[in-house]
């Protein structure tokens, strides 16, 4: 086995270039800016991990900026030396060192996750508890365009056999309109593919309860975080008065909101992201308290690149409560492909490459092309 200890932690801060503009609803983005966290073991052995969030820091109160900042200045020293498999150890000497920036940290645990893998010579998934399945259904998100727009792409993934399940972003107009919007869209779409909805947090209980009905007349099959993240009653009240589930995201960062969530019966399905959770194991932790809970996860995402990508991919298909598909979609949506080897989308899922550690490589000279100067 290589020698396990940390020799070096490097960051690297990229734009990827997107197909197309993607709106949420406070912000939208052309680029998406990544933080890529390399782990460099004294054997010659290199993980990476990647740091995002879905268009700043609207979201999740990071950004690569600061990630950056955090891992070179914060986290690196508290690495150095240390063995890679020294996992559950590291994290708590680093939570000693900073207390939040989860996106940040989920970038060094997953790099370090893939270097030990590495050393091991095995998946990721396989220090995950193993497979419980191979690939994981996609839905396609799409932003919160007109109606013909967003139609006419969906339209577009269907007749390619890429998609049959999307997600419709809202939350940026009048609820009236937005709702009228979204309608529209799932009158079109009714009978050929599924349609779900996120609000981002955007709406309050009021609002939820006055509109929400409406999306569910549409055929609207999901829900996702009605209201901002601490209004848990009002979550509560809203998955109470739906008889379509309820997904929660920005409610859930941590097992202890899991549990939190599970005894206020405020949704029925957990959206994992292992970015905004601090990385695989804590996502792992919000996966069992779900399953103990009988709850469904689905596999989110923050825009990630095939790195992020990939390490969400281990993780949902190691998890057997994983059952309610993925937004797996990053890297269909960038411009420019950043593996040697891109990731397999085919029959509107994502499957698992093979290979020890996450099992995928970056392009050299794409990492290049998009580093910052």
């Amino acid at each position: 086995m290589s020698d396990l200890r940390v020799d070096r932690v490097e960051t690297v801060l990229l734009d990827i270039p997107l197909r197309r503009p993607h709106r949420f609803a406070r912000t939208s983005m052309t680029a998406q800016p990544v933080l890529y966290v390399f782990v460099r073991l004294a054997g010659g052995v290199t993980g990476v991990g990647e740091g995002v969030v879905p268009g700043g820091p609207w979201w999740g109160g990071e950004s690569v900026e600061t990630m950056q900042l955090v891992v070179e200045r914060f986290v690196a020293p508290v690495l150095l030396g240390r063995h890679v498999d020294d996992i559950a150890r590291i994290q708590r000497d680093v939570n000693d060192v900073v207390a939040a920036n989860l996106y940040a940290k989920a970038a060094v645990e997953v790099a370090l996750h893939d270097a030990w893998a590495r050393c091991l010579d095995v998946p990721v998934h396989a220090l995950l508890g193993g497979l419980s399945r191979r690939a994981i259904p996609v839905t396609w998100a799409l932003g919160t365009e007109p109606a013909p727009v967003v139609v006419e792409e969906a339209l577009g993934k269907i007749d390619t056999g890429q998609h049959r399940s999307f997600k419709l972003k809202m939350g940026a107009q009048e609820p009236a309109d937005d709702v009228a919007r979204v309608c529209e869209i799932a009158e079109k779409l009714a009978g050929v593919a599924g349609v779900r909805v996120d609000l981002n947090a955007r709406w309050d209980l009021l609002t939820s309860l006055t509109y929400l009905p409406k999306l569910v007349d549409a055929g609207v099959e999901l829900i996702e975080q009605p209201v901002p993240a601490r209004e848990l009653e009002a979550l509560t009240e809203i998955n109470a008065a739906l008889p379509i589930p309820v997904m929660a995201d920005e409610s859930l960062r941590t097992p202890g909101d899991a549990l939190r969530l599970a005894r206020m019966r405020a949704a029925d399905v957990y959206s994992l992201k292992t970015t905004k959770s601090g990385g695989l194991r804590a996502t792992r932790a919000i996966a069992d308290v779900a399953a103990a809970a009988g709850i469904p996860c689905h596999g989110g995402t923050s825009i990630e690149s095939p790195v992020g990508t990939v390490a969400s991919l281990h993780l949902a298909c190691a998890h057997p409560g994983v059952t309610w598909g993925s937004e797996l979609f990053g890297p269909l949506l960038m411009a420019e492909e950043m593996l040697v080897e891109p990731l397999r989308y085919a029959d509107g899922s994502l499957h698992l490459p093979d290979g020890p550690g996450l099992a995928v490589e970056l392009d050299p000279d794409k990492v290049r092309a998009f580093t910052r100067s």
